[in-house]
C-alpha cells in the first residue's frame, strides 16, 4: 500500500522541480529582467522628495525609490536617521533638512521634462496604495543618482543593484565615491555647508540649486554656484564665547551651541550624557575625539 502511494506523490514532486528547473524565471522574472518605461513623467506628490517620488509610465502610476543614493529628508521624522544624515554631510539637522528641501527642487527641475526609468520591478520598502518600486532614472543629462551626488544633494546610501548597463555594483559604488570626492572638492550642495559657526545657528544652506546651471556627471565644471565668500562669512558670525565660561552640566542646548565646534547634534548628546565628573569627561561623547576635545574644552569650566 505504501509502495502505491509512493509512487504518483514521487511523480508529482519529480514533476515540479523539473518545471522549476525548466523555467527558474516563472516566479521572479518580472524581478529579474531589466524593463524600460520610456516617456515618463513626474506627478506632483506631497511625499515626492529627491530619491523616492511618483511617477506615470503608459497609464501605470508607480512610486520610484533610486538605488544607492539616499537624499536627506525634507520634514522632522525619525530623529536617528536625521541626525545620521547630519553626521554625514557634518551638518546640524535643519540645515540637513534644508538639504533634503533643495534635493527635491533639484528633482523636480529635472524631471520636469520626460525621463526614463529602468527597473526590475522590485518592490520597494515602504507603505503606499501604488506600487513601490526601486529603479534608476535616466535624464538627458544622465542618470539622476549620479547627479544628485555629484552634486552634493544625496550620500551613497541604500540599496544596490548591478547597472543595466552591465557594472556591477560595486563598478557603480566606486563611480559614485568619486563624483562625491569631486562634490567636496569642490564645496558644493551638501559640502558647501562647512563647519558650526560659534552662534550654533550654522552658515546657511547653499541656494536651491538651479538645474540648468547644474554639475553633469558626464563632464567637469569649474562652477562653485552658491558658493559663499569669506567675507559674507565673517560678517554672519558673532562674537565668540569666552574661554572657560560655560558650566558642563547646566548649560543649555542654546549656550553650548555657542561653542565653536558644537552644533545642535552634539549639543543633544551632551545633555544626554549628563551628569559629568568634570568637562574633562567630553571625550566619552560620541563624536568627540581627541582633535574635537582640544577645540571645545577650553571653553567649558
Amino acid at each position: 500500500m505504501i509502495k502505491k502511494l509512493s509512487s504518483p506523490l514521487i511523480s508529482i514532486i519529480c514533476g515540479a522541480i523539473w518545471l522549476v528547473a525548466l523555467d527558474p524565471g516563472d516566479a521572479r522574472g518580472k524581478e529579474k529582467d531589466w524593463i524600460m518605461l520610456d516617456h515618463c513623467q513626474l506627478v506632483p506628490n506631497k511625499a515626492n522628495d529627491g530619491d523616492s517620488f511618483h511617477v506615470r509610465a503608459n497609464d501605470t502610476e508607480y512610486l520610484v525609490r533610486l538605488y544607492f543614493v539616499d537624499a536627506p529628508e525634507t520634514a522632522s521624522v525619525g530623529p536617528e536617521r536625521l541626525i545620521e544624515q547630519a553626521e554625514y554631510f557634518g551638518v546640524s539637522v535643519p540645515q540637513v533638512i534644508e538639504i533634503g528641501l533643495d534635493a527635491k527642487k533639484f528633482v523636480d527641475a529635472k524631471l520636469s521634462e520626460p525621463f526614463t526609468v529602468v527597473t526590475r520591478l522590485a518592490g520597494g520598502l515602504g507603505r503606499s496604495k501604488v506600487q513601490r518600486i526601486y529603479g534608476f532614472v535616466r535624464t538627458k543629462e544622465g542618470d539622476l543618482g549620479e547627479q544628485l551626488i555629484a552634486n552634493g544633494l544625496a550620500r551613497i546610501h541604500g540599496t544596490s543593484a548591478p547597472s543595466p548597463g552591465g557594472s556591477t555594483s560595486a563598478d557603480e559604488r566606486e563611480k559614485l565615491a568619486q563624483l562625491e570626492n569631486e562634490a567636496k572638492r569642490r564645496q558644493v550642495g551638501g559640502w558647501g555647508v562647512t563647519g558650526q559657526p560659534s552662534n550654533g545657528i550654522g552658515p546657511q544652506p547653499q541656494a536651491s540649486p538651479d538645474a540648468s546651471r547644474s554639475i553633469p556627471v558626464t563632464r567637469t565644471s569649474s562652477s562653485l554656484a552658491g558658493a559663499r565668500s569669506p567675507g559674507e562669512v565673517k560678517n554672519c558670525a558673532k562674537d565668540k564665547t569666552q574661554l572657560g565660561k560655560i558650566d558642563i552640566n547646566t548649560a543649555t542646548e542654546k549656550e553650548l551651541t555657542t561653542v565653536p565646534g558644537i552644533g545642535h547634534v552634539m549639543a543633544a548628546r551632551i545633555i544626554a550624557a549628563r551628569p559629568f565628573r568634570s568637562a574633562d569627561d567630553l571625550k566619552r561623547v560620541s563624536g568627540i575625539g581627541e582633535k574635537k576635545y582640544a577645540q571645545v574644552r577650553p571653553y567649558f569650566q
